[in-house]
């Protein structure tokens, strides 16, 4: 799938010319497919790098658009991709809370109710994987985003460890934002999905030009988009 796009398909999709303009169908095609296996609408697909761009993309995106007044839930056992990027807004002034597991690995819902219920009209993202990276747990995320859409926060997961593995279904389970690597489901190294829905609020994490519809810029690794396509 990915062989022609090295080399008589290596046109640019956002260039003005012929050449380039012929593979963006291809990247349509690509987002199509993506979206199906997500059961999203393709213009609620953002190709990256990989989940910790997406992962920086949903967290710091978030600060950016709503400022210092954000507060931000996460849990003890998330990835760095994840944690990092929290912490760094915690020395910059935002409030931020880390949720503990039990003995079994889960994630204390209480806590995370309580966090939600307290946060004094602040506007709130919460940052909550779907399956642990170490330990294997998976979260209880659809109760998470019943949870998130009853207090008004916006909910993101990193979806990584359930790709090709748990059905992933943003209508069935409504996060606002995902983030998956497609090497961990046997797309190349390289090419991730950050899966925004319609209406969240959020800045671009990537500036500079106006691909993705100016929400992640940067010239488009057309072979490895194909890749991914090609393995959901």
């Amino acid at each position: 799938a990915m062989l022609p796009f090295f080399g008589e398909r290596y046109g640019n999709p956002s260039s003005m010319h012929a050449f380039g303009g012929q593979i963006a169908k291809d990247l349509d095609r690509a987002r199509e497919e993506i979206a199906v296996f997500l059961n999203a609408d393709p213009d609620e697909v953002i190709f990256t790098s990989c989940a910790t761009e997406s992962d920086n993309s949903a967290i710091r995106g978030t600060a950016d658009y709503f400022g210092r007044d954000l507060k931000v839930i996460t849990s003890a056992v998330e990835h760095p991709a994840v944690l990092q990027p929290v912490r760094r807004l915690k020395a910059q002034g935002h409030e931020t809370v880390e949720i503990g597991v039990n003995g079994l690995g889960n994630i204390d819902l209480d806590r995370l109710e309580a966090e939600l219920q307290g946060r004094s009209g602040k506007p709130t993202l919460v940052s909550i994987m779907w399956a642990n990276n170490e330990t294997g747990v998976v979260f209880p995320i659809a109760r998470i985003s019943e949870l998130c859409r009853k207090y008004g926060a916006v909910f993101h997961t990193d979806a990584v460890q359930v790709a090709g593995k748990i059905p992933v279904d943003v209508k069935a389970i409504p996060v606002d934002m995902l983030s998956m690597s497609g090497h961990k489901f046997h797309a190349p190294k390289g090419i991730g999905i950050f899966y925004v829905r319609r209406g969240t609020k959020l800045k671009p994490f990537m500036l500079g030009g106006h691909q993705e519809r100016s929400r992640r810029a940067g010239t488009e690794n057309v072979p490895y988009i194909v890749g991914l396509a090609k393995a959901c």
